[in-house]
């Protein structure tokens, strides 16, 4: 198998953490069918890329084969984003692979992460539906439904393109991330009743860019005082060691 290795992938706060562990806690409810599960958005840049990165390192760490399917064709953002590095020197993903210029095996890598796997885009496409409405796209997900734990798909926006809708036909269930304070109610249920018809079960929604710190100040955030108390007591001891280790720095420098 090829090898890539995740050169950039940002660390998680302590909140960050506990969000991504209660998500897929909550994946482990839904039932063991939900073995394939799409990430998407009504709009662009509400975060479901990096949701469904941390989702599969999450799951990954609990000793899960998971496998991240990159299918935005149009804009794919992943391999830049978190600086993907390449074991060989020509790089195939799921676009060279629905076109025939490689076998499945060639397009999908195992990461430094042990237990996760990533099938990257590839090259962008302009005519990406001609790619994932072929019989070749629903075969290769019914191959790496047998051999991962969990596959995870990356898709474009729903209420952008038309690809996210043809994807979770292939998909058990689906997620939609919805940035704060962003887009309204309506199109999101749109979104949710596009990818329901596909009979594609649409798990729940999760809400992203929330400052947490502002709404606990609001008293919206762990109503009880026990976890309350536990969350400030970390965060801010997490707080007191940055600004030591600052120090610390700042101190050698002089």
């Amino acid at each position: 198998m090829n090898y890539l290795n995740i050169t950039r992938f940002p660390g998680l706060d302590y909140a960050g953490t506990e969000a991504m562990n209660t998500l897929c806690t909550n994946l482990s409810y839904c039932g063991t069918d939900i073995r394939v599960v799409l990430f998407t958005s009504r709009y662009e840049n509400e975060g479901k890329s990096s949701i469904a990165m941390n989702v599969m390192r999450t799951l990954a760490s609990y000793g899960k084969r998971v496998l991240m399917v990159d299918a935005d064709l149009r804009r794919s953002t992943l391999a830049r984003n978190y600086r993907f590095s390449f074991s060989q020197p020509e790089a195939f993903g799921l676009a060279q692979y629905l076109a025939g210029m490689c076998a499945l095996e060639d397009a999908v890598y195992q990461t430094n992460l042990p237990g996760a796997y990533i099938l990257p885009a590839g090259r962008n496409v302009l005519d990406s539906m001609q790619l994932l409405a072929s019989s070749r796209y629903g075969e290769m997900m019914n191959i790496l439904r047998g051999q991962f734990d969990m596959v995870l798909v990356d898709s474009p926006p729903a209420g952008v393109v038309v690809d996210a809708v043809e994807i979770a036909k292939y998909c058990n269930g689906a997620v939609i991330v919805v940035g704060y304070n962003k887009g309204r109610g309506q199109d999101i249920g749109e979104v949710a009743a596009s990818i329901a018809k596909t009979g594609c079960k649409v798990l729940g929604a999760v809400m992203n860019g929330v400052n947490l710190k502002s709404f606990r100040n609001r008293k919206y955030y762990y109503r009880s005082d026990r976890y309350s108390a536990y969350y400030k007591r970390y965060g801010d001891l997490d707080e007191k060691v940055n600004k030591k280790v600052k120090a610390g720095r700042s101190a050698k420098r002089k």
